[in-house]
């Protein structure tokens, strides 16, 4: 592959793109665009911002990703977690509806933007592999947990303030006596119809005489027609006038940052929350391609992807919307539908741009209520209690750990309770390395293989100890390893060699090797010499020109067997 190609590799797919593939294209991106509109605006709202920017933040955003992303099918634009992110990271500093809201929403997707770009050329594509599973397990569920009590302001038509659980409980109980009994018979309308949509309009479909295959494409389409009869219904009726909420007028221009409302006090303050949700939002894209890109046998490149996803972000700031990034749900939609190729998040965002050229007097009459019945769905599906039931069984550490997160982001918020995941994350692959699985280990009768002898009925030499240490080997864990050998030797008299079996150590840092060199130096006082077995090209490399080797009281064996045989051989010659 050339390097135009690794840069743009819309290339490669282009050269062999035909007409006939354009024609397919168009017929999955239509019914895509109408499926995807009523997610994409939920999401914006759920970012505080109003609903039309969710269709804003769908159009360049996804032609650039198109351009320059390494997936075939995953579909950028908003996505939930980053839009509660979003919103989150903003609080501090604006009201939502105001100007100034959406000038920090349009600034922390161009930092995000610039950041994903600065990471690519760092090639720091690996940070994909930064988040532990329950950390992000958790995260995920208490964030979704607070979308649906979040919600509820929409759902009963009251107000509501806040965006961890005790302040949103408060102030929705403030404000009970307010509930608007239309907007509560409506959500009730929306939830029930979207649910039975969800398990039954694939069945009608197919009951009216759709094919198996268009019954399939279309299930998905349910939220769709309850939106458009919600939305008939509003109108028809005049429920607004009963005060239920609806998206109203949409202005006509794009929003744009407003120089004079930013301040680099302001761009300071939120670096913090930026970097997470640029990890939060790479991550979380990255795992979605590769998983869609393993069924399709196809490359997912983590550093290209931070090119396509940080021009999706500066794209979507030039569109006057808030961080995108690649969504599973989104995917999801985009998969069902028959995408095969990036050309369909082309195609999708010039229908999405003919929609709010020539459409948006329609959404007039829209209802908040049922955006809200949309996500409050959506996010109840990610609440996942199982993971903590099998994480339980497998490691209760990491069962913690997940459950920590999770209260923390509940009551403290999203970026502490992502500070305090990974703080724990770090601190637990700390405490497991500084205590290295050391294995005291013996040779299975008639055999070369040597195993522990807690665990197999094994040979073993009175005068030789050989010690299997199943870590690598640095300062966090060097003083362990030598008070564990110390304690070791001290409890047999006998023992004239030592047998350090490195078969599971594959790097020695400068505090592990003065340890050795140090263990060396006291098993010599004693009379027992020190050797080392098993040891990896790269790692006798490094340590080749040490003091250690020079001044080992014993020598280093290509294989455990060797040493036995030829240690063994020594005392019987003796």
């Amino acid at each position: 592959m050339s390097t135009i190609e690794r840069f743009l590799p819309a290339i490669s797919w282009l050269k062999s793109y035909t007409r006939a593939n354009l024609k397919e294209d168009t017929i999955v991106s239509v019914v895509f665009t109408i499926m995807v509109i009523p997610q994409s605006l939920a999401y914006a709202m759920l970012a505080g911002l109003p609903a039309i920017t969710g269709l804003y933040a769908s159009i360049l955003p996804s032609i650039l990703y198109s351009l320059f992303g390494t997936s075939r099918t995953l579909a950028v634009g908003p996505v939930a977690l980053t839009s509660v992110m979003t919103a989150s990271i903003i609080a501090p500093f604006a009201v939502s509806g105001s100007e100034q809201y959406a000038t920090i929403a349009i600034l922390l997707a161009l930092m995000s933007g610039a950041f994903l770009l600065v990471l690519s050329l760092l090639k720091l594509g690996f940070l994909s592999n930064l988040l532990s599973h329950p950390v992000i397990s958790g995260f995920i569920s208490a964030t979704a947990l607070i979308i649906v009590i979040g919600q509820l302001k929409y759902l009963l038509g009251i107000e509501s303030q806040g965006d961890t659980l005790i302040p949103l409980i408060r102030s929705l109980y403030a404000d009970l006596h307010n509930i608007n009994t239309p907007t509560v018979i409506l959500s009730i309308a929306s939830i029930g119809s979207l649910l039975l949509a969800r398990r039954y309009f694939g069945r009608l479909l197919l009951f009216i005489g759709l094919s198996q295959a268009n019954a399939k494409l279309f299930s998905k389409a349910g939220p769709v027609v309850i939106l458009v009869l919600a939305t008939v219904a509003v109108a028809t009726l005049s429920l607004d006038q009963a005060g239920i909420r609806v998206i109203g007028t949409i202005p006509d221009e794009i929003p744009s940052i407003q120089l004079d409302l930013v301040h680099m006090d302001m761009i300071k303050d939120l670096l913090p929350g930026t970097f997470l949700i640029t990890i939060v939002g790479f991550i979380g894209s990255v795992s979605v391609a590769q998983s869609f890109a393993a069924k399709r046998r196809q490359d997912i490149n983590p550093n290209q992807e931070l090119v396509g996803l940080g021009l999706a972000n500066i794209g979507s700031a030039l569109s006057g919307a808030f961080p995108v990034t690649g969504g599973f749900s989104r995917t999801v939609l985009n998969v069902d539908c028959g995408a095969k190729n990036p050309m369909t998040g082309i195609l999708t965002a010039v229908f999405i741009l003919l929609i709010l050229l020539f459409l948006t007097p329609l959404f007039f009459y829209l209802p908040i209520a049922i955006l809200a019945a949309i996500i409050s769905i959506s996010m109840m599906q990610l609440i996942n209690t199982e993971d903590l039931r099998l994480l339980w069984r497998f490691s209760k550490k990491e069962a913690v750990l997940l459950i920590v997160t999770f209260l923390v982001v509940l009551f403290e918020g999203m970026q502490a309770g992502l500070i305090v995941g990974v703080i724990l994350s770090l601190l637990f692959f700390l405490w497991h390395t500084s205590h290295p699985h050391i294995a005291v280990v013996g040779r299975i009768p008639g055999t070369e293989h040597f195993r522990n002898v807690q665990r197999f009925d094994v040979e073993t030499n009175p005068s030789i100890l050989t010690v299997r240490i199943d870590e690598n080997l640095f300062f966090a864990n060097a003083r362990s390893l030598e008070e564990s050998l110390q304690s070791l030797v001290s409890k047999n008299t006998k023992i004239k060699h030592l047998i350090l079996m490195c078969t599971a150590v594959n790097m020695v840092d400068a505090s592990a090797l003065q340890s050795l060199e140090k263990i060396d130096s006291r098993l010599k006082d004693s009379g027992v010499k020190l050797h080392l077995t098993e040891v990896k090209g790269p790692v006798i490399d490094k340590l080749a020109d040490s003091d250690l080797i020079k001044n080992l009281s014993g020598k280093v064996f290509i294989t455990q067997h060797q040493a036995i045989t030829e240690l063994e051989g020594e005392q019987a010659n003796s």
